[in-house]
């Protein structure tokens, strides 16, 4: 009888690294980016769809905001949903959701059926983005992990500039005489390959015994942030009536209600303990000033190209382009740069990002200045931006990734609401008289923000 041994491997094949975890990755990145985009990509599509579906300005704005609306619903719960449930469960219900919403989206009769879908869209968002952070908190460690959260925050500064561009070209293209649909339309490939891998490639897990949904909580963090949410993307557009400033009261109270709530439960929605953990309250706090300002910058920046110079929603896409690839690249290499420096990475960044915002305003004729300005700010935010994210959670536990990462996503969702509502509402009154001193203004006041952001950043 002859026995027969498998090959020993090849030097070569032992020591090949295991790529599943990082394809698994480019899967939720993936997801990640196709919903990002759905924030900016529908702006440039309005004056179509309004014409199509003879659609009036609130319905117009309940179009744009309505997404994050159903995003901001379910931020905090679709962290401790993943815990629960299983995190693939949920980030695959979370992409099905988005894709049908955005078929259903693509197909829309009336405004008001778009709407209703758009509000579904972010919803299933909402399920899908805070297991990226869960899952790369839980299956990588150490250099894998920064590299992971780097990769994470590139893809953040990248999409909402890309969702510009591609609704410009879908838009313009006019593919079958579809219109605006397409830029709808374009998310059922991506979200059904990014299904079908996911159940492939992400890990299952079980729900853990013993925990339970908190229903209190949730019944006041849902309303608490949509009431909060819902007068900040529509208050301009309406002309901030009474309702508007009487709803964000509420959201307040029902704010420091769910502070109360939360503490007091034994499985709370979110356990506020963990911004005693070394480095997240500072981080979320610095992250909160940066996605704010960011926020404000693409939405002042993409109406003064428009509005102020004449530019086509295409060409202000463009425009903005070259600094949101700069960004993207720094967000992602900026952990080749010596050791020695990384702690000063985001103090120095929101510094220079600050400087590249004045310069904006000074070159608010488009010419080489501007341009040179927004390389300045991707050269500056991408490092400051990736460094943030990997110290800020550096020193959690796998046992709270769930917890951090609802505060993550909601303080990253919550801070653009903010930052696109009060320098978009700053810009708009200004850009009555002038476009360009509108820029300048609202450029400076985010300079402002982003070196208090700096100084927040070196409490650690």
């Amino acid at each position: 009888m002859t026995l027969t041994t498998p090959a020993p491997a090849t030097p070569d094949r032992a020591a090949r690294p295991d790529r599943r975890p990082w394809f698994m990755l480019a899967v939720l990145l993936l997801g990640q980016f196709m919903a990002l985009l759905d924030v900016t990509v529908v702006n440039v599509a309005m004056t179509d769809i309004r014409t199509d579906l003879h659609a009036s300005g609130a319905a117009l704005q309940l179009v744009v905001s309505g997404y994050t609306v159903g995003y901001a619903m379910l931020l905090i719960t679709g962290a401790r949903l993943g815990e629960l449930f299983g995190r693939r469960r949920l980030f695959v219900t979370g992409v099905v959701t988005f894709t049908v919403c955005s078929l259903l989206c693509g197909l829309a009769p009336g405004a008001g059926f778009l709407i209703v879908a758009r509000i579904a869209q972010g919803a299933g968002a909402a399920l899908m983005m805070p297991q990226v952070i869960s899952v790369i908190q839980a299956q990588f460690t150490g250099a894998a992990r920064a590299k992971a959260l780097s990769a994470y925050t590139a893809v953040i500064s990248v999409a909402f500039v890309a969702g510009q561009v591609l609704g410009g070209v879908l838009v313009g293209a006019d593919l079958f005489g579809t219109g605006w649909r397409p830029v709808f339309l374009v998310n059922v490939p991506i979200g059904v390959l990014v299904a079908v891998l996911a159940v492939k490639l992400l890990p299952g897990s079980v729900a853990k015994a013993g925990r339970r949904l908190d229903l209190a909580g949730l019944a006041i963090a849902v309303p608490a942030v949509v009431l909060a949410v819902l007068p900040l993307v529509l208050g301009h557009e309406t002309g901030w009536p009474a309702w508007t400033f009487v709803s964000m009261a509420v959201g307040a109270l029902l704010a420091v209600v769910f502070v109360v709530v939360e503490r007091r439960v034994a499985d709370p929605l979110v356990d506020l303990a963990v911004l005693r953990i070394r480095g997240v309250a500072p981080g979320l706090a610095t992250l909160a000033t940066g996605v704010a300002s960011y926020g404000g910058f693409l939405f002042c920046v993409s109406l003064h190209l428009q509005s102020g110079l004449g530019k086509t929603a295409m060409a202000a896409g463009l425009a903005m382009a070259p600094g949101g690839i700069v960004f993207g690249l720094c967000g992602f290499f900026w952990n080749r740069l010596p050791r020695r420096v990384h702690g000063w990475l985001t103090p120095c960044g929101y510094v220079g990002s600050a400087v590249a915002y004045a310069l904006l305003g000074l070159g608010s004729d488009g010419g080489t200045l501007f341009f040179v300005a927004l390389v300045l700010f991707g050269l500056s935010m991408g490092p400051a931006f990736g460094s943030l994210m990997v110290n800020a959670l550096t020193h959690v536990p796998l046992e709270r990734a769930a917890d951090v990462s609802g505060l993550l996503t909601t303080t990253l969702q919550l801070g653009q609401v903010v930052g696109v509502a009060t320098f978009g509402s700053l810009f708009l009154t200004l850009a009555a008289t002038s476009s360009a001193t509108a820029l300048t203004t609202t450029m400076t006041c985010a300079a402002a923000l982003l070196l208090a952001g700096a100084g927040l950043s070196l409490r650690r």
